[in-house]
């Protein structure tokens, strides 16, 4: 019996993730000071991911 293709290495399928979390967005916007305190963290704008 073979082993099947998807228990390869561990990073194989590793790649550049185009979304944030929404902790990642919080940080960038305060980073572009977009960020009010006691704003909701639900609704949050989209953001461009940096090149």
């Amino acid at each position: 019996m073979s082993k099947h293709g998807s228990y390869g290495k561990a990073n194989k399928g590793t790649k550049k993730r185009n979304v944030f979390t929404r902790f990642e967005r919080i940080k960038l916007m305060k980073s572009r000071d977009h960020w009010k305190d006691r704003a909701s963290v639900f609704g949050l704008p989209k953001t461009k991911v940096p090149s």
